[in-house]
């Protein structure tokens, strides 16, 4: 029996990115032409095609400048979810600034999608043990479950030793929230990030097909997510490290193709859905 897994698209665009922070200051972004309402369009027709049904984590200043995008995304009957404001990492913001800025996000979507925002997702995964306390201000503030959570060691996120499944936590200030953490293998006894994105971009197909089914081999869903502009292989090119363009521009090409195999190999829903499936929350109340 197949196991539905959860599709997510982190929405923001190509000069948003955590690799070009050092590039492009965040005043200067309404100076560069936006493309992802095309790349999310892009997506939506190709999960439609599919017969999937997706949770959007939007961030907010997308969905100022784009609003009929969050609109045509909730009509078309995927999940809309919280991606914060500012893409900024937390671990370099305040706790008040962290909270206004997930406050007003979560506002201005539910405003345009006309439904309760129950999920959230951390800009660059930047959950980590030095911002922990943002678990309770996303509890505190109404969000149902978090999804930012990688369990692996990287230079600019992760909590090595986190727990590795879909699971209900205690914050730091005792509320409970449910985690949808990004999804490992295990090859050899190394833990291997499979959950998407650029990890999907440099692996070969095979190998993140093989980690996704051994996921699902252990009777566990996964999570995946991928952004808009990781299908727009015409983006325009920043200037940046070798090391960051790398992490952004690899295998851009090929990214649609493969999207499409992983869509006919594996069974997808919402994170919603999925975490109402194994029992986290219940529907009527989640």
């Amino acid at each position: 029996m197949d196991i539905n897994n959860a599709l997510t698209v982190d929405v923001e665009d190509y000069f948003q990115v955590s690799a070009f922070a050092k590039s492009i200051n965040h005043e200067d972004w309404d100076l560069h032409p936006r493309r992802v309402e095309r790349n999310t369009h892009l997506l939506l027709d190709l999960f439609e095609k599919a017969g999937v049904k997706a949770t959007f984590f939007i961030l907010g200043w997308v969905a100022e400048r784009e609003p009929q995008l969050v609109r045509e995304i909730a009509l078309r009957g995927h999940e809309v979810a919280s991606h914060g404001f500012s893409h900024q990492l937390i671990y370099n913001q305040t706790p008040e600034v962290f909270r206004d800025e997930t406050r007003r996000s979560k506002a201005l979507l539910e405003e345009l999608a006309g439904t309760e925002v129950k999920g959230y997702r951390a800009a660059s995964y930047s959950i980590t043990r030095k911002s922990l306390w943002a678990l309770d201000i996303l509890a505190e503030e109404g969000f149902k479950y978090d999804s930012s959570i990688f369990p692996v060691r990287h230079d600019r996120y992760g909590i090595p030793g986190a727990e590795e499944t879909p699971h209900t936590l205690t914050t730091p200030a005792g509320y409970t929230l449910v985690e949808f953490p990004l999804s490992t293998a295990r090859i050899l006894n190394y833990k291997m990030p499979v959950a998407g994105g650029g990890y999907f971009r440099l692996y070969p197909y095979w190998l993140t097909r093989f980690g996704l089914r051994q996921v699902n081999n252990r009777g566990c869903p996964f999570v995946f997510y991928l952004h808009p502009w990781e299908v727009d292989s015409d983006q325009p090119r920043i200037e940046a490290s070798a090391f960051s363009r790398f992490r952004h521009y690899n295998n851009l090409h090929k990214c649609e193709h493969r999207l499409e195999r992983l869509l006919d190999d594996f069974s997808f829903t919402t994170c919603e859905d999925v975490l109402n499936s194994l029992g986290l929350f219940d529907r009527d109340s989640a």
